[in-house]
C-alpha cells in the first residue's frame, strides 16, 4: 500500500509540475503585465508584447480556407504572410539573443500551427531578453546569406522587423475578415485582453 501511495504521489506531483510550465499555446492570449520601470529595453519588450497579443488573436481560429485566401492573383496568401511573420520573429529573437539570422541553412518544414506556436515563442523569448537589456546598441540585426553578411544597428528594428510584423498582423486581420472569418470581436488591443 505504501508503494502505491508513493507512486501516486510522484505521478500527481509530475502532473502538477507540468501544469506550472508555460503553455506556448497560451502565449499572448492576454498581454503580460507592464514592466515596473521605463527603460529602453522595457519599451522594446512592451512593443513586442503588443505585437505578440495582436498576432495571437489575428491568427487564432484560422481555417484552411482562410490560410489559402488572397484578395488578388498577385497578392500573397494569408499563409505566405504568416510565413513572413515567422521569419520576422526569428530575426527579432536572434537580435535579442545577439545572434545572426542565418539564411544559408535549410529551414525545417513546419505546419501552420507549428509556425504559429514558434512565432509566439520567438516573440516571448525576444521580449524577455530585451526587457533585461541595458544597452540596445548591442542588439544589432545581422543577416548571413550565401552572398555574404550584412549588419544593421538596433534602430532598424523599429522601422524594420518589429513594425513590419505589426503591419502584417494587421493584414491578417483584414484578410481573415475578407475570407469570412473575422477575429474575435472581444479583442481589446488597448487593454491587451478580451472584453467581458
Amino acid at each position: 500500500m505504501k508503494k502505491i501511495i508513493f507512486v501516486c504521489s510522484i505521478v500527481l506531483s509530475n502532473v502538477m509540475g507540468a501544469q506550472e510550465k508555460p503553455n506556448p499555446e497560451a502565449y499572448y492570449a492576454t498581454i503580460p503585465d507592464a514592466p515596473k520601470e521605463y527603460t529602453a529595453g522595457a519599451v522594446v519588450s512592451r512593443m513586442i508584447d503588443g505585437l505578440g497579443f495582436r498576432y495571437y488573436w489575428a491568427t487564432e481560429g484560422l481555417r484552411e480556407v482562410d490560410l489559402d485566401y488572397k484578395p488578388t492573383e498577385e497578392s500573397r496568401t494569408m499563409v505566405q504572410t504568416i510565413d513572413h511573420l515567422y521569419g520576422l520573429s526569428k530575426t527579432i529573437m536572434n537580435s535579442a539573443k545577439q545572434q545572426p539570422t542565418d539564411y544559408t541553412t535549410a529551414q525545417a518544414e513546419l505546419s501552420y500551427e507549428e509556425k504559429r506556436q514558434a512565432t509566439l515563442a520567438n516573440f516571448k523569448v525576444a521580449s524577455a531578453l530585451f526587457l533585461k537589456s541595458s544597452d540596445l546598441s548591442q542588439h544589432k540585426i545581422i543577416f548571413i546569406r550565401t552572398q555574404g553578411s550584412s549588419e544593421f544597428p538596433f534602430w532598424n528594428h523599429i522601422n524594420g522587423p518589429i513594425e513590419d510584423a505589426i503591419w502584417h498582423a494587421g493584414q491578417i486581420v483584414v484578410l481573415r475578415r475578407a475570407s469570412g472569418n473575422p477575429i474575435n470581436p472581444k479583442v481589446n488591443v488597448f487593454l491587451g485582453k478580451l472584453n467581458d
